[in-house]
C-alpha cells in the first residue's frame, strides 16, 4: 500500500477550512487516540501544541495525520508529514502576514509543497495587499498538480495578481486544465490563456494597441 500522502491538487477545498478548538498545552487530540500508537501520537500532539503556541492553525495538522492513517502510512512518516506541514504553515504566515487566515495559510502551505518559495508567496502578498490569497495560492498548487512547471505556474499567478478577482483565477485554472485534457502541453495552455486574459483586458478598455479608435458599444 502506498504511503505517500499530503500531495496533489487541493481543488480549492481549502477555502472551506474551519478551525476546530485549538489544542492547549499538553492537550491530547482525541481523534488520534486508538488510531496511532502511543509514541507517535504523543509526538503529533507535541507538534500540535507547538503550532498552537506559535499561533498557527492546528486543524490542518490533525487532518494530515488522519490522512496518513487512512492511507496506511507508517507512523514515523505520519509524524514527519505533520512536522513538515507545521513548517510550511509557519513559512506561509511569515510571507502572508500575521493576519492571514487559516485558509490562506493552508493554501500557502500547498503552494510551498508544489515548489513555491517564501519569497514567491511574499511577492503575491505584495501584489494583492487588500485581497485574500487563498484562491491564488490554491490555483498555483492546482496548476502544478495538472502538470504545469512551477516556474510557469508562478509567472501566471503573479501576472494575474494585480487585477484578477478570485473568480478570474478559478476560470483561468479551469481553462488551463481543460486545454491540457484536450491535448495541449501545460506550458502552451498557460500561455494561450494568459494571452486571452490580456486580450480581454484590452477589449474591456476599448484599446487595440493604442490606436485611439473609439470603442464599440457592447450589447447588455
Amino acid at each position: 500500500m502506498s504511503t505517500r500522502f499530503g500531495s496533489g491538487a487541493i481543488a480549492l477545498g481549502i477555502c472551506a477550512v474551519i478551525l476546530g478548538a485549538p489544542a492547549g498545552a499538553g492537550a491530547q487530540e482525541p481523534r488520534l487516540v486508538g488510531r496511532l500508537p502511543d509514541a507517535p501520537r504523543l509526538q503529533v500532539n507535541e507538534i500540535l501544541d507547538a503550532a498552537h503556541e506559535a499561533g498557527l492553525p492546528t486543524e490542518p495538522l490533525v487532518d494530515r495525520a488522519l490522512e496518513g492513517v487512512a492511507k496506511g502510512a507508517v507512523p514515523n512518516m505520519i509524524v514527519a508529514a505533520v512536522l513538515r506541514l507545521r513548517g510550511e504553515l509557519g513559512l506561509a504566515r511569515d510571507a502572508f502576514g500575521v493576519t492571514a487566515s487559516a485558509a490562506e495559510l493552508t493554501a500557502g502551505a500547498s503552494a510551498l509543497r508544489a515548489g513555491a518559495t517564501r519569497g514567491n508567496l511574499a511577492r503575491l502578498r505584495q501584489l494583492r495587499p487588500e485581497h485574500p490569497l487563498t484562491v491564488p495560492a490554491g490555483v498555483l498548487a492546482d496548476l502544478v498538480a495538472a502538470g504545469v512547471p512551477i516556474e510557469t505556474g508562478l509567472d501566471a499567478v503573479l501576472a494575474l495578481a494585480d487585477g484578477a478577482a478570485d473568480a478570474d483565477y478559478v476560470a483561468f485554472r479551469r481553462n488551463v486544465e481543460r486545454d491540457i485534457a484536450l491535448g495541449a502541453s501545460p506550458v502552451a495552455a498557460v500561455g494561450v490563456r494568459l494571452r486571452a486574459v490580456a486580450d480581454a483586458a484590452l477589449n474591456s478598455v476599448g484599446g487595440t494597441g493604442g490606436t485611439g479608435s473609439t470603442p464599440r458599444k457592447r450589447k447588455p
